[in-house]
């Protein structure tokens, strides 16, 4: 079984969350059964961008990250208070570990701001949250990163990307990365996300 870490910072943005839980529970009970998707966050409790709560399965200081093989993070929104978990010293150390064990670690739109905080991102491709009026670009070449302009920007293990809208698509690399591509199309066909047309 591959235990993918979903790392969860106050303020994450739901959706971005919930492609992971989602594709790789439908791969779990519809495609090679071999993924398991644990949430972890710092607290007990954390709050979406729009207010609801959730509660992870886990906190940081319950878990042992050598149990992990892949990490993966969803955005959020500096409103909500996503920086303050997000660029904290237990998040950097979750993420440093993945990057120096080279296990794969997924992000998604300004998650990338986290990686880059770690230090992993130094003198490496990558992207994060792209529209013409945000600042984050400038952000992350800020923390050392060549910053692409690219939707998806895979460096090695590591997977950055542009916006929400991307998010799927970050999930399905995620999939084919622990698996297979012929079992993500699988998945991806069961989901209604095949590009083969049907009459």
């Amino acid at each position: 079984m591959k235990k993918v870490l979903l790392l969860l910072a106050d303020g994450f943005e739901a959706v971005e969350a919930s492609v992971f839980t989602d594709v790789l529970g439908w791969n779990k009970w519809e495609g090679d059964g071999s993924t398991e998707v644990v949430t972890v966050g710092l607290r007990n409790k954390l709050s979406c961008t729009w207010n609801f709560t959730i509660i992870p399965e886990k906190t940081i200081n319950e878990i042992q990250l050598d149990e992990f093989d892949a990490l993966a993070i969803p955005g959020g929104f500096e409103e909500a208070g996503f920086y303050k978990d997000a660029y904290s010293q237990e998040f950097s150390n979750v993420i440093q570990y993945f990057y120096t064990k080279q296990k794969p670690i997924a992000s998604i739109c300004v998650a990338s701001l986290a990686l880059g905080k770690s230090g992993i991102l130094t003198g490496k491709r990558a992207t994060t949250y792209n529209h013409p009026t945000s600042k984050r670009k400038e952000q992350l070449k800020n923390f050392g990163a060549v910053v692409q302009n690219e939707l998806i920007v895979q460096e090695g293990n590591i997977i950055t990307s542009s916006n929400p809208g991307t998010a799927f698509d970050v999930a399905f690399l995620l999939l084919e990365k622990l698996t297979s591509k012929e079992n993500t199309e699988h998945v991806k066909e069961l989901m209604g996300f095949s590009t083969t047309k049907t009459k």
